[in-house]
């Protein structure tokens, strides 16, 4: 891969404080690089259990037999030997907002984490690099049973089986060479558990900035919503721009029990220095439910294509997005639908906007097994190009092993309509107002799944992207 400009000087490094704290010595350590030491030393910092550390080094291996996937974009301005693996914001984690340090308060509150926990959500967790800085659980949230933490919280309590039970294993290592580098590597994150039964009435929310030049953050995401219990869990994903790559693979595992529902939803404003190589995958049991909302903004490269298997009858699943490719940037977004067992059904209705000469693609798979009768699957995509210089591709892609099947596709690509914005014009509008006018209500269906402040937050972000302010 490509190594120009991708080197970030020792002397920037502790000017903005971008590394860890080295407590005995209270000096600035880098790590770069991907090495048996590195992963050894980034497990023994966490006082990790063994089993972990073995497994690390194992997807390390692993890593280094897998080639780069062949599907998406080109990632050659992406050099991963010379990304910052881990970065360890100076603080340990904190329990009361108070107490986070004034330099990464302030990052937060820009960001409007505060003001977002004070608006009726029910716990909220903030990663700043590569770790935890700040998590919350509301008190009666916590009497009903439900766990939310970091994950590495969890890792050193009562809840470590569970973990090792369920840790990579819908995302495995040898799925591709990303999900191999995030095992190696994964830091920070959240745990999540819902016991049967229990409906948490108020989102969940968490929040990840990486904040440091020439990084990678690694998160981990693994929710466990038990027999008949019911979560609706935010996520908010940010970066400010810099001239250098940086890197985002972390990993999202949802287990879905019979009966049980999760909502998860999805704001990633990343800068267009990012490259996304997300992976994001869940298990849904018998008569159990499965929703997804996403909306993809910045970065230079996504990929990024969740995936749902449907292993329970009667199982059903949504994935409800919308991506927004500007100058520069290169989208490669879609969904992935698995029906295993008979009556599941599922829907994938995402939109795409390209303007300044932004690429998207949409990427979709449905695969209904010989025994997944009577199962019934929907696909649907719009794709809006704001000019004649941007790009937008639809790839689907159906393996349908039954014919008691009933799964159907449909695709539309399109421009603004003159004759609209003439519309919107003639009744005061400026062209600008009229086709920004036009694009939220093209994303409607997507903001209105969303509660009302994220929904705002979105339809912030298109009108910044029409602005080309977003950098």
């Amino acid at each position: 891969m490509n190594k120009q400009n991708q080197y970030i000087s020792e002397a920037a490094v502790t000017e903005n404080r971008y590394d860890f704290r080295n407590e005995e010595k209270d000096s600035y350590r880098i790590t770069k690089g991907l090495t048996p030491e590195i992963i050894t030393e980034i497990s023994q910092k966490k006082n990790e259990p063994q089993w972990m550390r073995d497994f690390r080094l194992r997807c390390l291996d692993i890593y280094y037999s897998l080639d780069v996937p062949p599907w998406g974009p080109s990632i050659e301005g992406l050099d991963i030997d010379n990304i910052v693996t881990y970065v360890k914001p100076h603080t340990a984690m904190q329990g009361k907002w108070q107490d986070v340090p004034e330099d990464i308060k302030d990052t937060f509150e820009k960001l409007g984490i505060p003001q977002a926990e004070q608006k009726s959500l029910a716990g909220v967790g903030a990663q700043y690099d590569s770790e935890v800085v700040y998590h919350n659980l509301k008190e009666e949230v916590a009497r009903l049973g439900v766990i939310y933490t970091d994950i590495e919280t969890a890792l050193q309590g009562p809840f470590e089986p569970m973990i090792r039970q369920h840790f990579m294993q819908l995302v495995t290592p040898r799925d591709h060479k990303f999900a191999a580098l995030h095992g190696a590597v994964w830091s920070g994150g959240s745990f999540v558990y819902v016991p049967p039964g229990v409906k948490v009435d108020i989102p969940l929310q968490s929040y990840f900035r990486l904040n440091a030049a020439g990084a990678g953050q690694f998160e981990h995401t693994l929710i466990i919503v038990d027999k008949g219990a019911d979560l609706h869990f935010i996520e908010g994903c940010s970066a400010p721009k810099y001239n250098v790559a940086n890197l985002h693979a972390g990993c999202v595992e949802l287990f879905v029990a019979d009966e049980a529902k999760l909502r998860y939803s999805t704001i990633e404003n990343w800068s267009k220095n990012m490259y996304n190589l997300n992976t994001k995958r869940a298990k849904v049991g018998k008569n159990a439910v499965m929703e997804w909302i996403s909306g993809s903004f910045g970065s230079h490269v996504s990929y990024l294509y969740p995936m749902t298997i449907l292993a329970g009858e009667n199982a059903k699943a949504e994935f409800t997005g919308i991506t927004f490719a500007g100058k520069g940037q290169n989208l490669d977004t879609g969904a992935k639908m698995v029906h295993s067992a008979a009556n599941t059904s599922s829907l994938i209705n995402t939109k795409s906007i390209s303007k300044d000469g932004g690429a998207s693609t949409f990427r979709s798979s449905v695969v209904v097994a010989k025994n997944a009768v009577h199962s019934k699957a929907l696909v649907s995509c719009q794709s809006l190009m704001l000019d004649n210089i941007s790009r937008s591709d639809t790839v689907p892609a159906m393996d349908i092993r039954t014919n008691k099947a009933n799964v159907a596709h449909e695709a539309k690509i399109g421009r603004i309509s003159d004759q609209a914005v003439f519309y919107l014009m003639s009744r005061g509008l400026s062209e600008a107002a009229a086709r920004a006018m036009i694009v939220n209500g093209f994303a409607n269906p997507i903001s209105k799944e969303l509660p009302v402040e994220y929904a705002v937050e979105m339809n912030h972000l298109i009108q910044l992207e029409m602005e080309g302010a977003i950098g």
